[in-house]
């Protein structure tokens, strides 16, 4: 058991722990409940709260999300509109973000092979000036074909 200032009290019984934090006014706090014996403290319980809430925060704000950025071309989107939309790519790799890159299909161009439209997806991947990696191959969905990369190491 540790005291209200820090100090470590030893291990002692439950009812002699919880009448000694009675008796000062605080709580009883059970800290580590794996430890053998289980480790407790004598503290005010808001104040507890308060001191767990902001460590949560702590490590939210300093935790990076990564979002799915989407990227979307047809067979026969221009080079120009595929150099800004590759340069899009990059930036969003840059910033540490997935890019779904979706070659759209309308209508009967969904039926073409497999390996011409795959080149078709590559077009735009050559333009790609950030170093990545493919983190899903391509494949065929609803859609068209998608291929989802990352940032590479």
């Amino acid at each position: 058991m540790i005291g209200a200032q820090g100090e470590n009290l030893g291990v002692i019984p439950l009812s002699q722990a919880l009448n000694r934090a009675h008796e000062e006014g605080l709580d009883l706090i059970e800290i580590s409940p794996n430890a053998k014996p289980p480790v407790a403290k004598i503290m005010d319980y808001g104040k507890f709260q308060y001191a767990e809430n902001k460590k949560l925060k702590a490590q939210k704000s300093k935790a990076h999300v990564t979002e799915v950025k989407n990227v979307q071309i047809k067979i026969g989107t221009g080079e120009h509109d595929m150099a800004l939309k590759a340069k899009k790519a990059s930036d969003w790799l840059k910033d540490g973000n997935r890019v779904k890159i979706d070659l759209f299909l309308p209508g009967r161009s969904k039926y073409l092979d497999f390996k011409f439209l795959k080149e078709r997806l590559e077009r735009i991947m050559r333009l790609i000036t950030v170093e990545y990696k493919i983190a899903d191959e391509p494949k065929k969905s609803p859609k068209g074909l998608t291929v989802i990369v990352e940032k590479g190491r």
